[in-house]
């Protein structure tokens, strides 16, 4: 594998993390599910979702959440290129959240609700690039 190919896929992971952000932060969590591989899993201490259907399932529930207001700051990603068809990265994560009056449009600043990082393995899929597993760690709440 050469330079450039390794910075593609570089790319189209980093594209998953960031896209992930967006659609749990913008209205459409249920679209979080076609990130993952049809196998894939998203755990953290509390709960673990298993499958593409499983995944949908868990953030539709946080999309019909509609009085959450969320951003998910994702930086310092760290990926590592295993082969043509697989890849593994960390990224640290600092969640800012609250829970209020559905359509609002700001919320009140204060500490995030917590700071941690998501560990992901990437696996090429017939559709491209996607999550095969992804599991979040909390390290300050």
């Amino acid at each position: 594998m050469d330079s450039l190919e390794r910075l593609l896929i570089e790319r189209e992971c980093e594209r998953l993390v960031t896209l992930y952000c967006h659609l749990i932060d913008h209205g459409e969590a249920a679209k979080v599910g076609d990130l993952f591989a049809e196998d894939g899993v998203w755990a953290s201490a509390e709960q673990t979702m298993t499958g593409r259907d499983g995944v949908t399932r868990g953030f539709t529930n946080r999309q019909n959440n509609t009085g959450r207001m969320s951003r998910h700051i994702c930086n310092n990603l760290l990926i590592d290129v295993i082969d043509e068809h697989h890849a593994q990265g960390v990224v640290y994560l600092t969640l800012h959240r609250h829970d209020g009056e559905p359509g609002r449009r700001t919320s009140p600043i204060g500490a995030p609700t917590l700071v941690g990082e998501y560990r992901d393995t990437f696996v090429k899929t017939a559709d491209g690039w996607r999550f095969q597993r992804r599991d979040v760690t909390a390290n300050f709440v």
